[in-house]
């Protein structure tokens, strides 16, 4: 079945970086769009990126724009997220999940996706 493992979450200073790493197995992980999202303790999920199939299109929230970085290597089965310059308000759980095929990253919600991790806790905090 559809696995996805998320890793290296922690604990960090405000303008540290961190990178997200997301392991999928079960399914053909190059033919499907991929995406993170995060969720704070009393809020929903914020849909954070996007990236194609091919890892050449990709989509940001505009929290995150120009300071996140999401990206995939097909031959590892491993999605990423580079994170610079985090702030507290990116405190978060933060997810990644499998969307339907042929949905470009552009369309996807958090509601789009057919699978999601059980995520890794970034806490950004002075």
């Amino acid at each position: 079945q559809v696995q996805l493992v998320e890793s290296g979450g922690g604990s960090v200073q405000p303008g540290d970086s961190l990178r997200l790493s997301c392991a999928a197995s079960g399914f053909t992980f190059h033919m499907y769009t991929m995406t993170w999202s995060r969720r704070v303790p009393g809020k929903g999920f914020e849909w954070v990126s996007a990236i194609d199939r091919y890892g050449e299109a990709t989509a940001y929230a505009d929290s995150v724009k120009g300071r996140f970085t999401i990206s995939r290597d097909n031959n590892k089965n491993t999605l990423y997220l580079q994170m610079n310059s985090l702030k507290p308000e990116d405190t978060a759980m933060y997810f990644c999940a499998k969307e339907p095929f042929g949905r470009p990253p552009q369309n996807t919600t958090i509601h789009s996706n057919t699978n999601r991790g059980r995520g890794t806790q970034v806490t950004v905090s002075s």
